[in-house]
């Protein structure tokens, strides 16, 4: 099988033309392209289209958020060929400003996976006929599933029974984090747990 995937990324390399696919490398036995971001939807028709690929169905898209990196997001398309019984995941990158073109052209059921991207990460999908938020409120501000989005959020909604209404209320922590070493007390602290103080050294 793995044989099979690298002729398949080979050929896929070839066909998308100089500068397209960057790397074709075969992990967990799945091939896997990293592509050129501006070429995406091409490579996403081509792959649909070419009798020898047939890959019809876009059965996921997510985001990677790498914060420490300049591109700080990997757009991850999950494409599965019905007619190979085989899958591909391609991977582009992006940062928090640079567009990436929409897959709803090639692929319809993009127009939601895109929205929760928008959603979740705050990638910016350009020709989207509809990019609005999906999973968060109207009023939500930040994006939840980036690396650097607070644990506890910016706001709290609650219902106000005095105002008969739902209200949003900036996060206030009634203590301080604590911390935790998470140690088990059978493999040993670095302090005197109760009751062991009387214990002879």
């Amino acid at each position: 099988m793995t044989k099979q995937l690298i002729a398949l990324g080979k050929a896929i390399t070839k066909a998308a033309g100089k500068g397209v696919v960057h790397e074709a490398v075969v992990r967990y036995g799945e091939l896997n392209l990293t592509v050129a971001r501006e070429r995406i939807v091409d490579l996403l028709v081509m792959l649909r289209d070419t009798p020898e690929f047939r890959f019809q169905q876009l059965i996921d898209l997510t985001c990677v958020d790498y914060p420490d990196r300049a591109q700080r997001f990997d757009v991850v398309y999950h494409l599965l060929s019905l007619t190979r019984n085989t899958r591909v995941r391609i991977k582009i990158a992006t940062d928090e400003h640079t567009p990436v073109e929409t897959a709803v052209r090639a692929h319809p059921c993009a127009d939601w996976f895109e929205r929760e991207a928008f959603d979740m990460f705050g990638v910016m999908f350009e020709g989207h006929p509809d990019l609005r938020r999906l999973l968060t409120d109207y009023g939500f501000t930040g994006h939840p599933l980036r690396k650097d989005f607070p644990m506890t959020g910016y706001v709290e909604v609650r219902w106000d029974d005095e105002q008969k209404r739902v209200v949003y209320e900036p996060v206030k922590l009634n203590q301080e984090f604590r911390q935790f070493d998470y140690l088990s007390p059978w493999e040993g602290t670095d302090y005197v747990l109760p009751g062991d103080e009387k214990k002879s050294q």
